[in-house]
């Protein structure tokens, strides 16, 4: 087995493979499709990749089904030999380069489902980057990849070792730093959003963890009902996100 192929992740879903052909070409290796499933949308991303100089397997479903848990790949995968992370400094550069930039921080969430959720709200609300600790929380996995639709080669995804001194790193670049915590006083919505901003979600349940809320400028709670104890995180950055550019644009 070559050194690329040992290296390689393996993609699954359409949207997933179809945004790495659109941004990554180079680091798609082998296309893989089920030959009982080749409709129009497949038929034109083999045609794609082919174009673009990837070899295309076809197989049978039961063994795409295998790679694959749940077997929820849609007919396609692809062996993929993903970027490296961008790094705090890279992420800081960025920053400093950016007019009022907009990012979205995770803290402690572990579900590769809600990352990848989370990734493409991100990129719809034109976040700069996503930032979350590198270590017990959900990491750039084929599941977030295509629960991202896409996104994640959109959007920068940050790992960090220490998330507290990051946000304190991007405070002396003049970002804002606001935390969601459901113990909150101040609505989102009272928040002043715009300017360069980094919203800060926590996992559900748990909620932020207690070296994050100090790191925060300032906390605020999204007004839900009683009924209902917290959100889901994608649906909170959801919500968080575009209040931030709801405010921009007003």
């Amino acid at each position: 087995m070559s050194r690329e192929l040992r290296e390689a992740t393996l993609l699954h879903g359409i949207n997933a493979v179809e945004s790495a052909l659109a941004h990554d070409p180079e680091r798609v290796l082998t296309l893989w499709v089920d030959a009982g499933r080749v409709d129009k949308r497949l038929g034109a991303l083999i045609e794609q990749a082919r174009s673009l100089g990837v070899s295309v397997q076809t197989s049978s479903r039961k063994a795409l089904d295998r790679r694959v848990p749940g077997g929820h790949h849609q007919g396609v995968m692809a062996d993929y030999r993903p970027p490296p992370p961008l790094g705090e400094g890279q992420l800081l550069d960025r920053v400093e380069a950016a007019d009022a930039p907009l990012l979205l921080v995770l803290d402690g969430v572990t579900d590769p489902h809600n990352l990848g959720a989370c990734l493409r709200t991100a990129a719809a609300a034109g976040a700069l980057a996503v930032v979350a600790p590198r270590d017990r929380a959900a990491s750039l996995t084929p599941v977030a990849r295509k629960a991202a639709s896409g996104a994640a080669d959109v959007i920068p995804f940050v790992p960090v070792t220490n998330l507290s001194r990051t946000l304190g790193s991007l405070k002396q670049f003049g970002v804002w730093v606001v935390g969601a915590a459901s113990t909150a006083e101040r609505e989102l919505y009272a928040q002043d959003l715009r300017g360069s901003q980094a919203l800060v979600l926590g996992a559900e349940g748990a909620g932020l963890r207690r070296l994050t809320a100090e790191a925060c400028d300032v906390l605020v709670r999204i007004p839900i009902s009683a009924t209902m104890e917290s959100l889901n995180v994608s649906v909170a950055a959801g919500v968080c996100l575009f209040e931030a550019v709801r405010q921009r644009r007003a």
